[in-house]
């Protein structure tokens, strides 16, 4: 029996038009038709009641409606298998978010040009969410930043440092340097409210008294960047997440009086006990050559 036929049949049933049926299967009309008649002939049966350009089901057809459906779900089911017969191994990444948009990305093609058979599926989430989908075994490794837990193995990367960071045209790109007191007087954008670094930014204030103006605030540095960019404020926001848009003048790095000393760990991590595997050091050495 042939699944093309039995395929355009659902269509039809589904949508309850030949043309409609055409348009979703990016045939001609006449296709549709002739690929009904061919599996009407096959099985010697009135499908559909025609009357004009209205359409239904005859008895035989709604009989056959359920059947064809589990003909083609297994086709499906079988075809889908069969291609992952010849995929040896999934690699599950979790990844915090802005890693996976400003990081993996320059990884990627290497590993896969290293490891062809591999097929790489990638998991993103605040870092706690990481944490708790490595200790459940849902991915074998996590890229995040720093969270200790007795049941995994951690790698520092990198300490990427964070910085202020304003849109382009904004007024602080005429001074030199600015200080607490000046960012106080600008809409601020915050992330991750109760971390270190969120600790640390509001500290600077609080030592000199100031209450900050802040606009907005989001649970992850992806967001507050955008914001940014679409300049709503300004934001302090490490390295990794601004590459890019350093790189096109979207976003610029302002200097600050005194200097911003701190910076966010990201850590490599994976459940303890488990033996590290050629893939993890790959990822490992690769972002260790990202900075």
């Amino acid at each position: 029996m042939n699944i093309e036929n039995i395929e355009a049949f659902l269509y039809v049933c589904q949508l309850g038009s030949f043309n409609k049926a055409a348009e979703a299967l990016y045939l001609t009309q006449p296709s549709v038709t002739a690929r009904i008649q061919s599996l009407e002939r096959e099985m010697n049966i009135k499908l559909f009641n025609r009357a004009g350009n209205k359409i239904s089901l005859t008895e035989k057809g709604e009989y056959f409606l359920p059947h064809a459906q589990k003909i083609l779900q297994s086709y499906q089911e079988a075809t889908y298998g069969l291609q992952q017969v010849f995929i040896p191994y999934e690699l599950v990444i979790g990844s915090a978010l802005s890693i996976s948009n400003n990081v993996l990305p320059n990884i990627l093609p290497a590993f896969k040009s290293e490891f062809k058979d591999v097929r790489i599926k990638i998991l993103t989430g605040h870092s706690k969410d990481i944490l708790r989908k490595v200790i459940n075994k849902e991915v074998d490794f996590g890229i995040i930043r720093t969270e200790a837990h007795s049941q995994i193995e951690s790698i520092r990367l990198y300490n990427d440092p964070i910085s202020l960071f304003v849109p382009p045209n904004h007024p602080f790109l005429k001074k030199e340097k600015v200080t607490i007191e000046d960012v106080g007087e600008h809409p601020l954008i915050l992330f991750d409210y109760g971390s270190m670094d969120w600790l640390f930014i509001h500290r600077l204030f609080l030592s000199k008294g100031i209450n900050p103006n802040i606009y907005l605030e989001v649970d992850n540095m992806e967001t507050a960047k955008n914001l940014v960019l679409q300049g709503l404020g300004i934001s302090f926001l490490p390295a990794h997440c601004v590459q890019k848009e350093i790189e096109h003048n979207k976003l610029f790095r302002v200097e600050m009086d005194p200097d911003i000393k701190t910076n966010i760990s990201i850590d490599f991590i994976y459940l303890q006990g488990k033996s590290e595997s050629v893939f993890m050091d790959f990822f490992k050495n690769k972002m260790f050559e990202q900075q």
